[in-house]
């Protein structure tokens, strides 16, 4: 394994814990099993699904107080749903704490939970993964999607996308504003599938 990811790698396991750090592991791998299908940048991939969720587990409370303290944005959702800011909180720390420069690296990490419009191919990547790693809960439609995944990368996106915004409904959970826009956007290209 490359030096640089072996340390931070290391440095994870301490910040993480087991399920969450077990979970990183496999967004990790599945990012580079998509990086190598798709042709992207493998050292690219490890980096951005090894350190996606690289403040996850830092308390709701404490995600707020950084992102203030950072002058990280706040949303209203978010403020509700500390949660959702792990992503571009994740993205600040990337850089700070673990001395990633490359900024495709850093927005694959800030887009991995809402997505955005026009996304590379690196977010497109770790986004899926994040979705599809082997230690993830099956979901309903799993099995579609890993296929898809490795068939259309576009058509996967897409399908995550309109499931998730499925079962948010269904749960009558609030949705992110960036997740919607993220929805329509990619519903005007591909809704065709």
């Amino acid at each position: 394994m490359d030096q640089e990811i072996e340390k931070i790698s290391k440095k994870l396991m301490k910040e993480l814990d087991e399920d969450r750090y077990r979970h990183t592991q496999g967004v990790m791998y599945t990012s580079a099993a998509l990086a190598m299908r798709y042709d992207a940048d493998l050292k690219k991939a490890l980096l951005a699904g090894l350190l996606h969720d690289c403040a996850k587990c830092i308390p709701g409370h404490t995600k707020i107080k950084m992102c203030e303290k950072y002058n990280l944005e706040i949303s209203e959702i978010e403020r509700k749903n500390p949660s959702l800011l792990h992503a571009k909180l994740g993205a600040y720390l990337a850089k700070d704490k673990y001395d990633i420069e490359d900024e495709e690296i850093l927005m694959a990490i800030r887009s991995h939970t809402t997505g955005r419009p026009g996304m590379s191919l690196l977010e497109k990547i770790v986004y899926i993964a994040d979705y599809m790693e082997p230690g993830r809960k099956e979901l309903p439609n799993m099995m579609d999607v890993r296929h898809l995944a490795f068939e259309d990368i576009d058509k996967c996106l897409y399908r995550i996308l309109r499931d998730s915004l499925v079962y948010l409904k269904a749960q009558d959970m609030p949705i992110d504003q960036t997740t919607e826009e993220t929805y329509q956007y990619y519903n005007e290209l591909y809704s065709k599938y």
